[in-house]
């Protein structure tokens, strides 16, 4: 469908008290204590349940050791508790134990042992376990890598709610990995996800809304996706916003809101952004024409390996445009862009070369030569302008 962003692989979001299960004095004692932070007394009721063999107590007991509440945290005595509950197949034991392979803490790092925990926690239906084991077939971790069991295990997850689940599920049906791609499928997914204020889901459904990709095309559901993640700081939404503006795609043209956006998005370094504030500035369009700050935005763009800055700000040195006029920087970033398919280089290229000498065009494509073997474009232009008379 499009690209997609990527979620955290693993989560770890569970408070004490989540999942409970029965209840047990001395555990409800216990959690009572908790809830209004009187952790001694909870220390002490979880400590009694827990040596009686309650799991709840025990779990209740290693995350208190493992966050240093009522007690100095003690990586190991948390392992002990959380073990002696998993044990008894207290699944947010079995979770919570698996994490801590995954992250060594208070065991050494086993993403094999992580797997099998997560595995155990994930059959008794526990989501954050399903999206963790899910993530662990995705990733290879611990296991041989499987799409497939993947989106298996994304799917009972999704199915309890599990927001990160439910966009990666998207995603793998979107691009048709670990299972048939099917684009409506993966609207409604994003859809879900999205609805519960999942960036980058909102981000995805805007774009299949834009492209009618999966559902029908609407421009101003498009957009209306896409300022609720730019509102979340997702640069490429932000960026989605600003073009909209822009052109007038499903909003009222405003050139003011479309810079105002870029802006936003450029401040986070997307390379498209910075590209078409540079263009703002280039050419007046809802703000003051400034050719110096333009050719600073294409600098920035071009420095990530946008094309279109390159050769953008080719033109700013082929006829001193905010920076000083130089032919031969000019042709070396035409040579460039040209390299990477801009066809707007490649003309520049055919008319600065009447007007340049052998030994300028010489110099101009070694200059060339050093940028694309892996010099930052700004630095190699900035090296050679700035007085050395050749490529460094």
């Amino acid at each position: 469908m499009h690209q997609h962003f990527r979620t955290s692989v693993l989560v770890a979001t569970l408070c004490l008290g989540t999942y409970t299960g029965l209840a047990h004095a001395g555990y409800d004692e216990g959690l009572a204590a908790f809830q209004r932070r009187d952790y001694p007394t909870a220390l002490k009721e979880f400590e009694a349940a827990a040596k009686k063999g309650e799991a709840k107590s025990q779990y209740a007991l290693g995350r208190m050791y493992g966050n240093g509440q009522g007690v100095t945290k003690d990586d190991a005595q948390s392992i002990s508790w959380l073990r002696k509950a998993a044990d008894q197949g207290y699944s947010e034991a079995e979770y919570r134990l698996a994490l801590a392979y995954v992250e060594g803490a208070g065991v050494t790092a086993n993403p094999a042992d992580a797997f099998a925990w997560f595995r155990r926690a994930a059959e008794q239906g526990f989501p954050p376990a399903q999206h963790n084991l899910a993530s662990m077939y995705a990733m290879g971790q611990g296991t041989t890598k499987d799409a497939a069991k993947a989106a298996e295990w994304y799917a009972k997850a999704a199915e309890q709610g599990m927001v990160q689940s439910q966009y990666n599920l998207a995603a793998m049906y979107a691009e048709g990995n670990g299972v048939p791609k099917d684009d409506a499928k993966a609207v409604s997914w994003f859809g879900k996800a999205a609805e519960k204020d999942n960036a980058p889901a909102q981000f995805s459904l805007g774009m299949a809304y834009g492209n009618g990709i999966g559902v029908a095309k609407d421009d101003k559901q498009a957009f209306s996706w896409f300022m609720k993640a730019a509102e979340q700081q997702v640069p490429a939404a932000q960026h989605q916003v600003g073009s909209r503006y822009a052109k007038g795609v499903g909003v009222a043209r405003n050139d003011a809101q479309a810079v105002s956006w870029f802006r936003k998005a450029a401040d986070q370094g997307f390379p498209a952004a910075e590209y078409d504030l540079g263009v703002a500035y280039a050419k007046g369009i809802g703000i003051a024409k400034d050719e110096k700050q333009a050719a600073q935005w294409f600098r920035k763009s071009a420095d990530q390996g946008d094309a279109d800055a390159i050769t953008n700000l080719g033109v700013n040195y082929e006829r001193g445009a905010g920076v000083a006029k130089n032919a031969v920087a000019a042709y070396a970033l035409y040579d460039v862009a040209a390299a990477r398919g801009n066809a707007e280089a490649s003309g520049n290229l055919q008319r600065l070369i009447p007007v340049m000498s052998p030994t300028e065009v010489a110099t101009a494509k070694q200059l060339s030569q050093q940028i694309q073997a892996g010099g930052q474009v700004s630095s190699a232009i900035d090296g050679f302008v700035g007085g050395r008379g050749k490529p460094g």
